[in-house]
């Protein structure tokens, strides 16, 4: 029960981020995005490409029930938040913790979304899809963490501070 799961946009930095914590704290690390791409045998792109937004969402969300670890600090895909089944998961094993960062932000990180493995429809902009997730991000967060102004490392003492807050016992900090 002691997983410390990061969801964001992104470029938002959750898996940059997601490694230092781990280091920080003594957990292990997973990135569900390497995890799926493992399990599937090509990139997230080529995936979206292969079989389409709707099968990629259900399969991303097919690997991530498969999770099971703990002590881990878990790193997800962004579009994680589609998937209520794989939200509950992630709720039931660990705290989740949203990596916020305004959309130029978002914008400027992202300078290549056609290898990135973004799941855009069709005729849908960056715009609109940050607009879209971020009230699901809000929603599924225990734990916003205001990411705009930071440097990675201050990120990472901001998700320490804050979930040694709300429950550090759970993590040995």
């Amino acid at each position: 029960m002691g997983n410390i799961v990061l969801i964001g946009m992104p470029g938002c930095g959750k898996s940059t981020a997601g490694v230092l914590l781990a280091k920080a704290l003594g957990m292990a690390f997973v990135d569900t995005d390497v995890v799926f791409q493992a399990k599937e045998g090509r990139k997230l792109q080529r995936i979206i490409e292969e079989i389409g937004i709707d099968a990629f969402l259900a399969r991303e969300e097919e690997a991530i029930l498969g999770l099971r670890c703990d002590k881990t600090v878990i790193a997800t895909g962004g579009s994680v938040v589609y998937g209520q089944r794989a939200m509950k998961h992630l709720h039931e094993c660990g705290v989740v913790v949203y990596i916020r960062l305004p959309y130029e932000e978002i914008k400027r990180r992202l300078s290549n979304l056609a290898t990135r493995g973004v799941t855009l429809r069709e005729g849908q902009t960056l715009s609109d899809l940050y607009d879209e997730r971020i009230p699901l991000y809000e929603k599924e967060a225990d734990i916003v963490i205001d990411a705009s102004g930071l440097e990675i490392e201050q990120t990472v003492e901001a998700i320490v501070r804050h979930v040694e807050t709300m429950n550090g016992a759970v993590y040995g900090i």
